[in-house]
């Protein structure tokens, strides 16, 4: 029998807010209209409008107003509010209180006083978002302008990110769960593991927008991410003319650092253009130190210690990048709009490791000492291309909006490796590989979005992709050419997919409900059949979503989201190749694993639209696992297998606290529990463990351009398959100065200050146990210098994301 989802609790609660609204009368969002004019009064363009609550001015919406000063909020809720608006050169005005509830509202004319500080000299309105903003399926991540971003790279970010954990293994979480989705610029990567790991270290953080962390995603989105989205997205200048800016760091943790980047952006009316180039050079340093117990059957049905072996491992890698990125966006008309964008990345790394080992052989009381170097060169090259169309209609309703996307990516990566070995009585054992390896992304996807009355809207779309895959690797002992380690492995793989999904909105009560349907073939070859069998797959699959939300009161608000997802193996996940990392241990993809699909509930209240507290709970079934697990008496394989069950119960609360004028804090507390239920290597494993994650944040403004951040992070122990990790946490804190009227900034970070963030692990079978203790690079000082240059009025835009969001994690 399948195992299946209770799901009594949440829907009977459900159902008592479905009939609570009953007895409320039915009201619908209402549209906030209205002008800012100047003191003569001629119309004010590209005015910040804000929408506020009136009881605590907490910032609903914002707006910019057009080239006649109107600007517009689309259906904002029932409820009192205040608007403000504001302009370089201009006094903020704010509006006086009102209603809104199911009938447009009118403002009076906003007229802004020109500001008195302007007569004399030209005044600056600086505003910035605050780092961290919760949303009601999505917590957000403003790392623009952030100190502690500076210099940093994206996967840097990411680990200070509420829930989010990066373990000793390179493997991101949401929750303490893995099967992340990670979108950039709403395109896929198609990368797990150490692969997206690398990636994300190649991406400075200067290119960075914001992160947005979705935990429960509705049907429009890909089913691809079991745990949730991590979407990252990159910058993209709003000011009207030519303006960009550029910026350069000094880094030094064990070695030295340097990044550099420019970006420019050219804006009129009808025609954005805009590009980016970043280049960096960093060198890290990573120690790994292990121990290893292998154990034998006695007679007595007992086992027995029958070796051990100890390594000492140092890892210097130095990484070149360079990214780039350009487009353009064009306006037909008022209502129809294209564009088109192309990036790409080239890395270059060379390991250079050493490592020692000492193995002892109990039951032949035999010692064998052994010294490795492991050297080689890895490159990726990525270039991606998209062309996006955009529509809008007149309807009276609300929005209706018709987009399409068609993307092309394509990888290749080519990796050279030498693993010399040498004994104290044996002749030197010499193990090269030659890997060459190509990706090709295509994909289309459409989205179509209509309000069918005030309160009905109605979203569906389709969208198709294929991914073809080809790696060819060639292993060679002592220069002759290994044909039991070589091979060559083809992936070919067609999802086709498409989605409706129903959203109503009432002043109090919001609903929606969604059904995705996902076909896909996928095929697997190899040259020779060693220890794996082609294979092929074909497969449909329901993915319902649903969500409740209900306002009580102004201060309290409470939701329910249910969803069915999806985590199909990564393609390097699949590939069957075997890579020698020392003599005793190797790692490799396995084609025999099966997609992990999950269900999920959570209940989220919310108190002063500021404070959360989430429930969670998923069931996966066939989960995927990273293991390292033993091959014989003294050999080892990390690779990937599928688990017949997890449990995951979450616990979140988020609470930004404002201490003073000049001092915020963002703080994040997840309690989660996970359980797993498999075998692996005549293993059984039914093990479970409560763990605990915190993040807080904090924000210091202390005037005359001066400000600071500081961040501190922690990890409890926690349970993940085979593996169990010990506590550990960071603290890392930044100052900046803002110079030449806020033109310039230089920003100071330490990282890590305390060099905590140190992996403990233990991995533990019935016939093998090992501890291992990972130590990365992570404590390091930067020194950024950023220059802003052009025009700085801001025109309003809209951020377009690409159709190959689902594929490009899963490749690498």
């Amino acid at each position: 029998m399948k195992p299946y989802l209770p799901l009594s609790s949440p829907l009977l609660l459900a159902t008592g807010l479905l009939l609570s609204t009953f007895q409320a009368r039915a009201q619908a969002p209402a549209d906030v209209r209205g002008s800012v004019l100047s003191a003569d009064r001629s119309p004010v363009e590209f005015a910040t409008v804000t929408l506020h609550r009136a009881t605590d001015s907490t910032v609903v919406k914002s707006e910019f107003s057009d080239a006649k000063g109107l600007f517009q909020f689309e259906r904002a809720p029932a409820g009192r509010y205040l608007v403000s608006a504001a302009q370089v050169g201009f006094e903020r005005r704010w509006s006086q209180p009102f209603d809104a509830a199911g009938q447009a509202v009118e403002l009076p004319t906003l007229t802004l006083a020109t500001s008195a500080a302007t007569q004399l000299k030209e005044v600056k309105v600086v505003g910035q978002k605050p780092l961290y903003e919760r949303e009601a399926d999505r917590t957000i991540v403003n790392v623009e302008g952030s100190t502690l971003a500076a210099g940093n790279t994206s996967l840097d970010v990411l680990r200070r990110s509420p829930g989010v954990t990066v373990d000793g293994n390179d493997n991101l979480a949401l929750r303490g769960r893995q099967g992340v989705l990670v979108v950039i610029d709403g395109k896929r990567q198609p990368m797990t593991g150490t692969e997206l790991a690398e990636y994300l270290r190649a991406l400075p953080a200067e290119q960075l927008k914001s992160i947005e962390l979705i935990t429960n995603p509705p049907a429009k989105y890909d089913a691809q991410g079991g745990a949730g989205i991590i979407a990252i997205n990159l910058k993209k200048d709003q000011k009207l003319g030519t303006n960009g800016n550029v910026n350069l760091t000094y880094g030094r943790g064990e070695y030295n650092r340097y990044t550099g980047g420019l970006s420019v952006n050219h804006r009129q009316k009808n025609l954005n253009l805009f590009g980016s180039y970043n280049y960096s050079d960093r060198s890290f340093l990573n120690i790994l130190t292990l121990h290893r117990d292998f154990y034998g059957p006695t007679a007595g049905g007992g086992r027995a210690l029958v070796s051990t072996a100890d390594q000492d491992n140092r890892q210097p890698v130095q990484v070149w990048s360079h990214s780039w990125r350009g487009g353009l966006d064009y306006n037909l008309s008022d209502n129809t709009t294209i564009g088109a964008v192309v990036s790409g990345l080239n890395n270059r790394n060379t390991p250079a490791g050493t490592n020692q080992s000492v193995v002892y052989d109990l039951l032949r009381n035999q010692v064998q000492r052994y010294n490795a170097t492991n050297t080689g060169e890895n490159r990726l090259d990525n270039v991606s291309g998209n062309l996006n169309f955009r529509r809008t209609f007149a309807n009276a309703f609300g929005p209706q909006e018709l987009t399409a996307d068609a993307d092309y990516a394509s990888y290749h990566t080519r990796r050279d490796q030498l693993l010399q070995t040498y004994f104290e009585r044996e002749p030197t054992l010499a193990n090269s590989l030659d890997q060459d390896g190509r990706l090709a992304i295509q994909s289309v996807k459409a989205d179509y979005t209509q309000a069918l009355s005030k309160a009905l809207r109605l979203d569906l779309g389709a969208k198709s992709s294929l991914v073809t895959a080809d790696n060819d690797l060639k292993n060679f002992t002592n220069g002759q050419l290994d044909l039991t380690r070589s091979n060559r492995f083809r992936y070919d793989e067609n999802i086709n997919a498409g989605y409706v999904n129903l959203n109503y909105s009432q002043p109090k009560l919001t609903l929606q409900a969604g059904l995705r349907g996902e076909q896909t073939k996928a095929t697997g070859k190899q040259d020779r059949e060693v220890k794996y069998k082609d294979f092929k797959r074909n497969y449909f699959q329901l993915f319902p979503s649903a969500a409740i939300k209900r306002q009580f009161t102004e201060n309290h608000e409470l939701a329910v989201s249910l969803s069915r997802r999806i985590d199909r193996p990564g393609y390097q996940q699949l590939n069957p190749f075997r890579q020698l990392i020392d003599r005793t241990t190797s790692q490799g993809g396995n084609p025999n694993l099966l997609p992990q699909t999950s269900y999920n509930v959570e209940l989220t209240h919310t108190f002063k639209q500021k404070y959360s507290l989430g429930l969670s709970y998923s069931r996966t079934s066939n989960p995927i696992v990273g293991t390292v697990e033993p091959e014989s008496e003294s050999t080892v394989i990390s690779t990937f297998r599928n688990l017949d069950l997890q449990h995951n119960y979450a616990l979140t609360l988020t609470a930004p606290v404002d201490i003073t004028k000049w001092w915020k804090t963002y703080n994040n507390a997840v309690l989660y529990y996970n359980r797993f239920n498999g075998a692996v290597a005549g293993t059984n494993l039914d093990r479970g463990g409560v763990s605990l994650t915190l993040t807080s944040n904090h924000t210091f403004t202390f005037g005359k351009g001066w400000g600071a951040e500081l961040n501190g992070s922690y990890q409890s122990r926690e349970v993940d398959g085979f593996f169990v990790s010990r506590p550990n946490g960071e603290v890392s804190a930044g100052v900046q100065k803002s110079l030449w009227e806020r033109k310039a900034t230089l920003k100071l970070a330490v990282n890590d200050m305390f060099f905590s963030r140190v992996g403990r692990v233990t991995s533990t079978y019935d016939n093998y146990v090992e501890r291992f203790v990972m130590r990365r690079d992570s404590r390091f000082v930067n020194l950024t210098f950023g220059y802003r240059f052009g025009n700085d009025k801001v025109a309003p835009t809209k951020r377009r994301t690409g159709g190959a969001e689902d594929e490009k994690r899963r490749a690498g």
